[in-house]
This record gives structure tokens, C-alpha cells and sequence, in this order.
């Protein structure tokens, strides 16, 4: 199986870049897709930074989620795909089409691309968004049987996701023919970032340690990237996953003053400006009156974001780092190439 050519989408995304890091350790070729081929250095370098010198092992095509041209080609030769690419918060979007077509139509193309040259599996990168929101807690840990509710209060970002994994679902079922489709739905992902272009997830602890007044009342679960991309090569490859979801996430929710609290301990002076103070639901609400992303949080104040990784663990042997870990390695990964300046 090592030496096989995989496909990669999204190189120049957080994901991405570290599941391209675990597949040449693993022994594969890559060929990654890229929105623009004048990137390609830079995500050399982003995955130079990570430890991997692929030399010709990997290689790029320039594609696009919303055009045909160049998804044959990528895909053409390839044993697996990793479809990562997709819209992300960290974008600037004018309507919620903005979100939702290049994660729907994406999907689709490339799929459809993957069929055509005979892919055997397809592993999308979803979301804990498509899973766990617009909705309230189902008083359980949520599991890979829940879904979205689109009819509820849902970001534009979470309902792209949900109809994006929706449709790829589809498309298997009604197209697909032997390809096999496998997804992985991380919830917050954190764990070192190789340079200072990275992922919204992020931005959170950027906020906290940068020394902003208070945490507002949100529990979520958390899961290391490293691990992320583990996951994604054992769902490629692993008998057990062909047409199954699987929720990447590591021990319980923490709140975000827990958070705070564990920056506090693991970096000492670096994090001397961290607020462990929890934000009162109702001054959110009224910062949400003129802050767009007080806003974008309103949904999530005090509910409970509890997920369950027991699928990926009994089915494929999946074993994540501690919560605290993720949150230290993203930390000091973000000050050391300057994202944050603690």
C-alpha cells in the first residue's frame, strides 16, 4: 500500500497540510490540490516547518472547488482521496451561497473525478458542525447517528458543512459504484500550526492569550490535528470504515475558562494576560449588538458540546492525545511563528 499516490485537497489548509505530513510518513506519494499553483512553495515550506522533505513524493495541481478543469487530472492515478478542501470561517464571504456552494458542488466534483479513475475510497473532512448544531444537546455525547438541524439557528459555516457531507452521502448512493466514502468530523482542532496562514480554531486561543476580557460560557470538546490526520489514514484504509462517519474528538468538553486555566498552567509568564474570568451570557448579548463575532456565538452560550470518539477507538484503533495537550502545542506553536505575540 505505501508508495501509492493519494489525493490531498486543501493544501493550504490546516488539515491538510498535517494529514499530508502523516501520509508521506506513512510511505505514500502525494499529489496535492491547490487553488493556486503560485502557493506551492509556501505550503513546501509550511510542511518543511512540520518535519517532512517530500522532494518529488509530492506533487500539486491547481484546481477549484467552483470550476471542472483540473479535477480529472488530480485525481487520475490515485489509490485514495482525502477531500479537505472547503469553505472555512476564517474566510470573508457576502451570503451564505458563498459558503454553501464550493462546499456542496466541491464535494461533488470531486467525487465525481474519483470515481471516474477509479478511486477505491474517499475520505471527506466534515465537521462536528455537521453533527451537533442548530440544535440543543440531546442530554448524551453526540454521536456520528446525529445530524445537524438546518431548520434551527445554524451558522452559514456548519450548514455548508451539513449539506456538503449530505451530499456527498448522496452521491455514493446514487453514483458512486464500488468507490467507498468514509468521513471524518473533528469538532475544535488545535495542536501546532506550522506558520502564521492557519486555521480558525486557532484563533480562539489567539484571542485568550492576546489578553481579551473573559471567556464566554461555551463548552466544547477538542482534538490535536496530528491526530485529526491520523484518523483520516485509518478511515483511507481500513476495512471496518468504508461507508461510516467518524466524530475526531479527545476526552470531555472543557469550558472555555477551563481552557484559559490550562493555558494559565502549562505556559507560566507567556500567559500572563489570559483572563480566566467567564463572561456573563447577558454581556454577550449586548456586545453582540455591534460585534459580528459576538454575534456568531450567541448559538453556543451554555450548550453543552459533549461528543463521543468510541466509534473511531473500537473500529480503528484511534487513540488522541489529552485535550491539554493539543491546547499547549497550539499555544506555543502559534508564539513561536509569531501568530500570537504573548
Amino acid at each position: 500500500m505505501p508508495d501509492d499516490t493519494i489525493l490531498i485537497t486543501g493544501a493550504t489548509g490546516f488539515i491538510a497540510q498535517h494529514t499530508i505530513i502523516a501520509a508521506l510518513a506513512a510511505g505514500f506519494r502525494v499529489r496535492t490540490a491547490i487553488r493556486s499553483l503560485g502557493r506551492a512553495d509556501e505550503v513546501r515550506a509550511y510542511l518543511a516547518h512540520g518535519g517532512a522533505e517530500p522532494g518529488d513524493r509530492l506533487s500539486f495541481v491547481e484546481t477549484d472547488l467552483l470550476k471542472d478543469e483540473g479535477w480529472a487530472e488530480a485525481a487520475q492515478g490515485c489509490a485514495y482521496a482525502i477531500h479537505s478542501a472547503s469553505s472555512t470561517p476564517s474566510g470573508h464571504y457576502a451570503s451564505e451561497d458563498d459558503w454553501i456552494r464550493p462546499a456542496v458542488d466541491g464535494n461533488v466534483r470531486l467525487l465525481r473525478a474519483a470515481r471516474a479513475a477509479g478511486v477505491k475510497r474517499v475520505v471527506l473532512t466534515s465537521a462536528f458542525g455537521a453533527i451537533g448544531a442548530g440544535r440543543a444537546s440531546p442530554g448524551r455525547p453526540f454521536t456520528e447517528e446525529d445530524w445537524s438541524d438546518l431548520n434551527g439557528n445554524i451558522a452559514p459555516y456548519q450548514k455548508s458543512k451539513t449539506l456538503a457531507e449530505r451530499a456527498a452521502w448522496d452521491f455514493i448512493a446514487r453514483e458512486g459504484g464500488a468507490m467507498e466514502l468514509a468521513t471524518v468530523n473533528p469538532t475544535a482542532v488545535l495542536g501546532p500550526a506550522l506558520g502564521p496562514d492557519t486555521s480558525h480554531s486557532l484563533m480562539m486561543l489567539k484571542g485568550m492569550i492576546e489578553g481579551q476580557a473573559g471567556q464566554p460560557r461555551i463548552r466544547s470538546c477538542f482534538v490535536d490535528v496530528r491526530d485529526v490526520a491520523d484518523l483520516h489514514l485509518r478511515a483511507m484504509t481500513a476495512a471496518a470504515a468504508a461507508g461510516e462517519r467518524f466524530l475526531a474528538t479527545a476526552g470531555d468538553a472543557l469550558w472555555l475558562v477551563d481552557v484559559a486555566r490550562i493555558v494559565t498552567e502549562r505556559l507560566g509568564d507567556q500567559a500572563r494576560r489570559v483572563s480566566t474570568r467567564e463572561v456573563p451570557d447577558a454581556d454577550m448579548r449586548a456586545a453582540a449588538e455591534t460585534d459580528p463575532r459576538a454575534r456568531a456565538l450567541l448559538p453556543l452560550l451554555g450548550i453543552d458540546l459533549s461528543a463521543s470518539s468510541e466509534k473511531a477507538r473500537r473500529l480503528l484503533g484511534w487513540q488522541p492525545r489529552p485535550p491539554a495537550d493539543a491546547i499547549e502545542a497550539a499555544a506555543r506553536s502559534m508564539i513561536e511563528v509569531g501568530i500570537i505575540k504573548a
